[in-house]
């Protein structure tokens, strides 16, 4: 009998991320309630979906591979990621190196039929969709379900008798308008536009400028448009209604700042509970941070959704800090997105993304308990790291943590190097390069590296080689340096120990920058210059936030 019951659970999944709690933000408070954001990461643009008692998050992931992170939650405040929708990005082009900025804008996830679908707008290739049944499985190859450039933030409606619907906004600096929102009808299955669109809401001209992000509801017999308006760090959420889908809608905005500490608190996803809650999650733009997820309870007033608290009666709702969670069948235990990794897995921790798709010659796991980047051969006009797509990386966890992580790094020849990197518009890095006979560790410092600024090199130390290749006659290891990098509020210092143990400041303290459309990233660099060498590689040992 043992024998059978271990051949079974040999055959169940292992989560090895399971009850992961983060030591830098917990949004769970232990005692029924919840304080914002409930994810304190960039995943911005998100939208949800509820089946049952399970929720499904999916965020814009723009060029990073893999993309349409798959989040989900038992409780909408503790939340787990579990997989991706997208392998790679089409056409392979162009984003088989960074194109930063482009590819996935603003997804909504949605349940119809017994599939899960997300569409999004891909703003120079048009509106895309991948479905499933399973959405920590395999997802299916994308489809442009309408091509042509500008559509964006697209979310489909099924109605009750069938037909489906498709909301979105446009993008100005594709199609040279915006701030209007639109309807237009898809065939049955959702993959192609059988009606032309129809401007439903316009907000040229008024305080609902910049109206973009819409989110298709029906509830009671009356259509719902949800969307945010007033622009990215300072808007507001705007709820309008009608009876037929292409109204016309009256609106109200339903959720603001005022005199809250939440700033732009808009766009994202309605929820509906099975225990009869209503619930309302958003972004909040926090700079460098990128835009972070709020949970915001959601009241009825005269049939118009009240998020968060009304304070005087406008049927405006200010942001909630902390509240009590929704209402759940049973205590669910804490867990949080996982930061940490050991690298003990034959796969690449679902925190981690890539800055453009997926290669093998960028690196992969090993069977010994790290994970190999080789080093990315330079173009011969390299400017900045702005044009390296094997850059590891994942979102910063809160506004104040540390980040260590143990390295060797192997050098096959001159000027490879590789370490750890805060990336964005402008960044840092704290690296090992090869020089010589020996290593030199160095910080890259770069500002407006997207407009090809050159970097700045600052030489910390010199240091020995501990190994050397001595068959391949290629000398050039350097075991076991561990490198820090410690944020606290939009301020990033570096640090490295030989010994794991004492460490010494490494460089300049440097100020973060988002990147395009996101929060800056943390994680992994490995390059080298153009040209015929043998590449070089770091293998990460483990990668451990804490306090």
């Amino acid at each position: 009998m043992k024998k059978q019951i271990l051949l079974v659970l040999a055959f169940l999944p292992i989560f090895a991320n399971a009850q992961y709690k983060s030591e830098v933000w917990c949004p769970d408070n232990g005692d029924g309630t919840y304080t914002n954001p409930v994810i304190n990461a960039d995943y911005s643009d998100p939208d949800a979906c509820v089946v049952g008692e399970d929720y499904y998050l999916t965020a814009s992931s723009f060029n990073c591979i893999p993309g349409l992170p798959i989040l989900h939650s038992k409780d909408l405040v503790n939340w787990e990621i579990i997989g991706h929708a997208l392998k790679t990005q089409y056409p392979t082009e162009v984003f088989d190196m960074p194109s930063h900025g482009n590819g996935v804008w603003a997804p909504s996830i949605r349940h119809h039929n017994g599939e899960f679908y997300i569409y999004w707008g891909d703003p120079d290739r048009g509106v895309m969709m991948v479905k499933t049944k399973d959405p920590a499985g395999n997802w299916e190859e994308p489809i442009c379900v309408i091509s042509g450039k500008g559509m964006i933030d697209t979310t489909p409606l099924w109605d009750d008798d069938g037909r489906c619907y498709l909301t979105y906004a446009y993008a100005n600096s594709r199609s040279r308008f915006a701030s209007i929102i639109v309807v237009r009808e898809l065939s049955a299955d959702g993959t192609r536009a059988i009606g032309d669109p129809v401007i439903v809401f316009d907000g040229n001209g008024t305080e609902n400028r910049t109206c973009e992000g819409p989110k298709f509801y029906k509830r009671n017999g009356w259509y719902w448009i949800m969307f945010p308006a007033g622009g990215v760090p300072t808007g507001f959420q705007v709820a309008m209604r009608a009876k037929q889908p292409f109204g016309p809608y009256e609106s109200k905005t339903v959720l603001a700042q005022g005199k809250s500490s939440v700033n732009g608190p808009h766009q994202g996803a309605w929820i509906h509970t099975q225990y009869g809650e209503d619930w309302f999650l958003h972004f909040q733009d926090k700079g460098c941070y990128g835009r972070v997820v709020h949970l915001q309870p959601v009241t009825w007033k005269d049939n118009w959704p009240v998020m968060g608290v009304d304070k005087d009666g406008d049927y405006c709702g200010e942001p909630v800090i902390t509240y009590r969670k929704p209402k759940t069948s049973q205590a669910w235990p804490i867990q949080n997105p996982v930061e940490s990794d050991e690298f003990n897995e034959p796969r690449m921790g679902l925190q981690w993304q890539w800055h453009a798709n997926y290669n093998q010659m960028f690196g992969m796991p090993t069977a010994f308990g790290k994970f190999r980047i080789y080093t990315h051969k330079l173009s011969d006009n390299y400017v900045n790291l702005w044009e390296v797509p094997n850059l590891l990386l994942q979102k910063t966890p809160a506004d104040k943590f540390t980040a260590t992580a143990k390295l060797r790094f192997t050098s096959k020849d001159q000027n490879q190097f590789g370490g750890i990197i805060m990336m964005g518009l402008d960044y840092s890095a704290l690296v090992v390069k090869r020089v010589g006979d020996a290593f030199q560790l160095q910080q890259l410092t770069c500002r407006n590296a997207d407009k090809g600024k050159a970097e700045t090199v600052k030489v910390i130390a010199t240091l020995e080689p501990t190994a050397a290749d001595k068959i391949d006659y290629q000398p050039g290891i350097h075991e076991d340096i561990y490198m820090r990098m410690s944020v606290d509020n939009g301020k990033c210092s570096f640090s490295y120990s030989l010994d794991g143990k004492k460490f010494k400041p490494a460089g300049d303290e440097f100020t973060m920058r988002e990147g395009k459309w996101i929060g800056a990233k943390i994680g992994f660099v490995a390059a080298e210059p153009a040209g015929k060498a043998n590449r070089g590689w770091i293998d990460a040992d483990w990668f451990r936030v804490t306090k």
